[in-house]
């Protein structure tokens, strides 16, 4: 299937490594012009030689912290014509309730709500103009079913919900479809290396301790193994294409059926 994304401009925040780097990887492999993101100049450089070898494709790179402004900013100012903006960037971190201090409730919602918010902003006047246009934010199945082991983070992912279909409801009659994600528990590099200390430290294979997450923590999975970044990658890319112009202000599954209902 041809997802018509050749030469528009693509920008995924948090992407040299996993979900985002997958949907980074994904979207150039279908002829968008893809702009990678991370903090440091070296991770970009990798992962745009990485992205562009494996697809051939026109990929760019922006090393900055998009969760300050002044990153969002002059990222604006490089690429005005950003038309697909998928908002992944996030932190997650599992933590007691009466542990998270004032600090860590204003960091979390920095970086995962205020970011895609600010560079939405950013971008949704060009998009105004163009009346085309994909905001896309990666939530997680955590939005609605808060996990007790880290709350902050569920709280961000709903937020981030709200965000979404008020944003939609903003653009409503254009061309611009603002949509948000929901994956499942993911072996992104993150997950991966959490889940490798505690696996460790409990002296048990990745598998075994695989295998007890989805029994003991998250029992309602269907598929009863982490998802793959690519298998994220895939329905954002469908999402951030024009073949998806009936697709808006949706909270978009692919969550393993962690979440038990059928809307």
């Amino acid at each position: 299937m041809d997802l018509q994304l050749t030469g528009k401009l693509a920008l995924v925040s948090g992407s040299t490594a996993g979900i985002g780097r997958a949907i980074a990887t994904t979207l150039a492999g279908e002829g968008a012009r893809v702009i990678v993101n991370g903090r440091t100049q070296a991770a970009v450089d990798e992962a745009v030689a990485e992205i562009a070898r494996a697809t051939g494709g026109d990929v760019l790179g922006f090393a900055g912290d998009l969760a300050t402004a002044g990153a969002a900013e002059e990222l604006a100012r490089r690429h005005p014509g950003v038309a697909i903006l998928v908002n992944n960037l996030g932190i997650f971190e599992p933590k007691a309730f009466e542990d998270i201090t004032d600090a860590d409730w204003l960091r979390f919602f920095e970086v995962n709500v205020v970011s895609g918010v600010r560079l939405a902003r950013l971008f949704l006047p060009a998009m105004k103009q163009a009346n085309w246009g994909r905001i896309i934010f990666i939530s997680s199945e955590s939005a609605v079913q808060i996990p007790a082991e880290m709350i902050h983070y569920g709280t961000t992912k709903t937020a981030q919900l709200a965000v979404s279909r008020g944003l939609a409801e903003a653009v409503a009659g254009t061309g611009i479809t603002v949509n948000c994600v929901l994956p499942g528990p993911t072996k992104s590099r993150g997950v991966a290396d959490f889940v490798d200390l505690l696996a460790k430290e409990e002296g048990k294979s990745f598998e075994a301790f695989e295998a007890e997450f989805f029994e003991k923590m998250r029992p309602s999975s269907l598929i009863k193994r982490f998802e793959t970044p690519v298998e994220v990658a895939s329905l954002v890319a469908y999402v951030a294409s024009p073949l998806a112009s009936g697709t808006t202000g949706a909270a978009l599954r692919v969550d393993g059926g962690v979440i038990r209902s059928a809307f």
